[in-house]
């Protein structure tokens, strides 16, 4: 099939008809150019190039802070066109997509994109919804990094010591002592579902006040980490890594005097960037690139998942004890740096490896 795209010659490779709307309005066929003997700023002429159409079902935020006009206008330049998926219409009336891009919530939606998905083998949906819903329970985020055991020339990763509380808070006490966890404890919610709810925290001091946590949570052992985390970004093959400021290391003397629960918002973020903070540098040094590469190629291929990110520490006096923390489904890419060359290069190399 056939799509016809005038053009216009003030800016090398802009479509005219700009926009994804009335770029998809147009598409017949298999999708290849017709006409002139522009390029989309790669060299090509139209005629010999693909135009990759990529449907996204997000969330109006992630839209916002995701769907920018650097990317849209990369993307452009590149070919690929973005095409919002009305969530009001049956999918398979949309389209056609080669790729299927989505994050939203619910088991409607679950159901709809598998049904997708096998009538529509030909279209890759990113990521698939089952995989997906692995990382929403925080019981089972970290189990394929628990059951790796990763350890190689450069380092070892591994997760902190865990354990689930689903009800009864004031049983906490005692199932910490039959794990043998340690304190200070780490409290995240149980559910992972990107609300600001999910990535609340709480640091708990002493054994009295475990029984002032609310249920269902994850309690996880607080690692001193010189108070940096380090967030691998994951897009296919390609990996970013900046630094975040995190909670800040916990002595012994801190423990005796400090009791009570502490509750932290959103503990990383970009205004908590401490990729330019004056550091020491074997808190600031960033995980041995081979390390993460090989990681990351193994957890993508256990987790089923192309998009996310890991949240890692390096324990404090350590250079090679890694310990990841928590996994986040498509995650904020557009806080990552030059997020929109590498997610158009990987959206085309999904193209081309079809």
């Amino acid at each position: 099939m056939i799509v016809k795209a005038e053009m216009v010659g003030k800016e090398s490779g802009e479509l005219c008809e700009s926009g994804a709307e009335k770029m998809s309005s147009q598409m017949r066929g298999d999708d290849t150019f017709e006409g002139n003997a522009c390029s989309l700023g790669l060299g090509f002429p139209l005629q010999q190039r693909k135009l990759v159409v990529v449907g996204y079902a997000l969330t109006s935020k992630k839209t916002k802070s995701f769907m920018q006009p650097k990317l849209e206008g990369l993307a452009r330049n590149k070919g690929i066109v973005f095409v919002p998926i009305d969530q009001n219409r049956p999918l398979s009336d949309q389209g056609p997509f080669d790729i299927v891009l989505h994050k939203l919530l619910g088991k409607e939606w679950r159901q709809i994109l598998e049904d997708y998905r096998q009538v529509h083998p030909e279209v890759t949906v990113l990521d698939p919804p089952d995989a997906i819903q692995h990382l929403h329970n925080r019981q089972y985020m970290l189990q394929e990094v628990a059951y790796m055991n990763f350890s190689g020339p450069y380092g070892k990763v591994s997760v902190p010591s865990q354990l689930v509380i689903k009800r009864d808070a004031s049983s906490i006490p005692d199932a910490v002592n039959i794990a043998g966890l340690r304190l200070p404890l780490v409290a995240k919610p149980l559910v992972a579902d990107g609300s600001a709810k999910s990535h609340e925290l709480s640091l708990a001091y002493d054994q009295y006040s475990l029984r002032k946590l609310e249920p269902p949570l994850v309690l996880q052992e607080f690692v001193n980490h010189g108070g940096v985390l380090f967030k691998v970004y994951i897009v296919g093959e390609a990996i970013k890594v900046v630094r975040r400021f995190s909670l800040p290391n916990v002595s012994r003397r801190d423990l005796s005097k400090s009791a009570g629960v502490f509750r932290f918002p959103r503990v990383s973020c970009a205004a908590a960037s401490a990729d330019d903070a004056d550091l020491d540098p074997g808190i600031a040094e960033l995980p041995p690139r081979p390390l993460l590469e090989r990681f990351a190629k193994e957890l993508r291929r256990r987790l089923g998942l192309q998009l996310f990110n890991l949240d890692i520490i390096r324990e404090h006096g350590t250079k090679d004890r890694f310990y990841v923390i928590d996994i986040n489904y498509f995650p904020g890419y557009g806080k990552m740096p030059e997020y929109e060359h590498i997610f158009t290069d990987f959206l085309l190399s999904l193209v081309r490896s079809k």
